[in-house]
């Protein structure tokens, strides 16, 4: 995926918890750091465009491409890391995403994302929910004043018969689909994605790896992040949610770009390990 002259460096906001870092590379990059700790404490690392709006005032609809060239402190890190678009569903009901404060939402996301057992995000027994993955979310724009209601019934989720039920009820509102990646992460590597409003293209420098009909709905917000969090909705049922001991970890991100216009990919065979929806 070549590099379009109409695209910007996006305006991006550091977060962090106590101890974690973001910092700015001599060559112009930036380094998201996490120290090493036990089990118990969040510790997360984020840049992003949107934690301070509404939903609503999202900046990113498609057709937009996002291009990243990263690499992260090795390939088994407890947590999860990633970056692409999302709407930052859960922030109320599970605290994943950081420290917003905003009602429960339907999934909408388009992102290279990590994730370390026991995370297992995926709602079909079919899809993968570990390790390094190109994956896409949509779901129907429901109010969040429609789905807070229920907020108070999360509880119940730790019966795995009451989860096992929303699991499959969820089926029914939220699609998604996902690939498995099989680069090495903790080499340098540009990583893109283009968003359009019936697709979403993936590419690992500059070779198609993956391409998904299920695209997320917009408008969604930008985030770079690397943290120790889990969130585990597994086949078997009982949601779960916390945090895991981890080493010192980072991760480093050279260019990143966003061009309100698709890009070009060549395509190049690619080893990916994929799932259909």
């Amino acid at each position: 995926m070549n590099s379009s002259p109409n695209s910007c460096t996006p305006d991006l906001e550091p977060r962090t918890t106590p101890g974690a870092q973001v910092e700015r590379l001599p060559t112009g990059g930036w380094r998201l750091s996490v120290p090493a700790g036990p089990g118990g404490t969040y510790r997360w690392a984020q840049l992003d465009d949107y934690l301070r709006r509404a939903r609503s005032a999202f900046a990113w609809r498609p057709p937009v491409t996002l291009r990243v060239r990263a690499r992260v402190s090795a390939a088994v890190l407890p947590g999860t890391w990633g970056f692409g678009f999302w709407n930052d569903p859960f922030s109320v009901s599970l605290g994943l995403g950081g420290m917003a404060r905003r009602l429960p939402a339907l999934p909408n996301a388009a992102w290279f994302f990590y994730a370390s057992p026991p995370n297992y995000l995926a709602l079909r027994d079919t899809h993968p929910a570990q390790g390094w993955l190109a994956a896409t979310f949509a779901a129907p724009r429901i109010p969040s004043l429609a789905l807070a209601p229920g907020t108070p019934l999360l509880p119940l989720l730790a019966w795995p018969p009451a989860a096992r039920w929303l699991r499959r009820l969820a089926r029914a509102f939220v699609q998604e689909d996902a690939a498995a990646l099989t680069v090495d992460p903790t080499a340098w590597h540009t990583c893109a994605l283009t968003w359009q409003a019936d697709t979403v293209r993936f590419a690992v420098d500059d070779a198609e790896v993956w391409t998904t009909p299920v695209a997320p709905r917009g408008p969604l917000g930008l985030v770079l992040w690397l943290d120790n969090q889990y969130a585990a909705f597994p086949p078997e049922g009982r949601l779960r949610f916390g945090t895991l001991p981890n080493p010192p970890a980072w991760l480093e991100l050279g260019e990143i770009a966003i061009s309100r216009q698709p890009s070009v990919i060549s395509h190049q065979p690619s080893a990916i390990s994929q799932w259909n929806t």
